[in-house]
């Protein structure tokens, strides 16, 4: 596997074996049936308690049955995921990073006793509901409400674009409780059985096939007072929990831009044109020398992130700085991948279409790569574009 500069050669023991499991995991369980999952727009869900058992839910925090794990390990593993499919490591992402981490971070003890260990074993599914039909990029616009009553709240809205909601056991929501002065934004964990909850399926995707997509609709909704996040209130509750996923799609984009380059790499090998193979044209040579340049660039700017982060001084700026680059550098590879493939890249016997195709969902989704400019902007010049 690519790593040019053995950056992988300082890793513990626990990471290596952690990187290894993971990688064997895909090789053996899902690469040989990836390509029909997409192809089909479903998602292996027979391997959701078998990707707890290995421990990919959130292996970072710490008690509640996670084993607390360095954040090189943990950003290994979501890039052996995405080595893989996209939608295998949004699934775990959104598990651990979206739906575990909030719990953990701003849960009562009853609701991490009562969620965290189910999730972290796979028996249960989460999903986070940020996202709505007329706020993406705003989510402070969010118009889901949250109305105290009697017994606890009523909830009314709607959510869109949500990984995981039509498997899910239960899903984050963050509403406005407009019972309280300047309506904050508060979570919620609803179980989707409640009534009053739909989780639609989203079918009519072109990227991201491999991944369960959906709604969360919310029609008087209610949920006791024990249900609320208690230890946070305001943006910076979903905020957080997107800091955490980012790194993780960091980490994940160079996977998929390490595979499609060994792919794009063994196919020139193999591939004989012209009286022998196609690597020794000094033109494909060049493709290869700027894909495994950019694809290391992107490795010392996680590795780096994993450091920060171990030393708490990642900053949300960091990651999207990160999530940016990785991003578009794993998008743009992907392309000059296929073409390197010809005409047989465009089937689904080789990864590279199908990886730049869900770039297309990644380069979007958790910011899109212009709000990360925006972002990165205001950092740098102390003024707010999007104000």
């Amino acid at each position: 596997m690519l790593d040019y500069v053995d950056l992988e050669e300082d890793l513990s023991a626990e990471e290596k074996l952690i990187r290894d499991t993971a990688r064997e995991f895909v090789a053996e369980e899902v690469q040989p049936e990836i390509a029909d999952h997409y192809e089909n727009g479903t998602f292996p869900t027979e391997l959701i308690p078998e990707m707890g058992e290995l421990g990919f839910y959130a292996p970072n925090l710490e008690g509640y049955g996670s084993p607390n794990v360095s954040e090189h390990a943990y950003g290994l593993l979501m890039q052996e995921l995405e080595a893989c499919d996209s939608g295998l490591r949004s699934m775990a992402s959104v598990q651990g990073a979206l739906v575990m981490y909030p719990i953990h971070a701003f849960g009562s003890e009853a609701q991490k006793e009562e969620w965290l260990p189910a999730l972290g074993r796979g028996e249960a599914v989460g999903c986070f509901g940020l996202t709505e039909p007329d706020h993406g990029s705003n989510p402070a616009g969010m118009e889901t409400r949250a109305e105290r009553d009697a017994d606890g709240y009523v909830l009314n809205g709607s959510k869109t674009w949500i990984t995981n909601s039509p498997i899910a056991d239960v899903a984050v929501v963050w509403a406005r409780d407009t019972s309280a002065d300047d309506s904050p934004i508060r979570g919620f964990l609803v179980e989707t059985d409640r009534d009053g909850v739909s989780t639609n399926k989203i079918d009519e995707k072109l990227s991201m096939r491999a991944s369960v997509t959906g709604e969360i609709g919310l029609s008087d909704v209610r949920v006791p007072e024990e249900n609320v996040l208690p230890d946070v209130e305001g943006m910076k509750g979903p905020l957080s929990c997107l800091t955490q996923a980012r790194y993780g799609i960091a980490w994940g984009a160079i996977g998929a831009a390490r595979d499609c380059f060994e792919t794009a790499r063994d196919y020139q090998l193999d591939r004989d044109q012209f009286g022998g193979p196609i690597a020794r044209f000094q033109i494909q040579q060049q493709k290869l020398s700027e894909m495994a340049t950019q694809i290391t660039l992107a490795q010392l700017l996680a590795y780096r992130l994993a450091d920060l982060k171990e030393d708490g001084r990642l900053r949300p700026q960091h990651v999207s700085m990160a999530k940016r680059n990785n991003v578009r550098m794993a998008r743009n590879q992907a392309r000059v991948a296929r073409e390197m493939l010809g005409g047989n890249g465009i089937t689904t016997d080789y990864s590279p279409m199908r990886h730049m195709s869900n770039m297309e969902t990644v380069y979007t989704y958790e910011g899109t790569h212009d709000i990360h400019s925006l972002i990165l902007g205001q950092d740098l010049t102390g003024i707010a574009a999007f104000e």
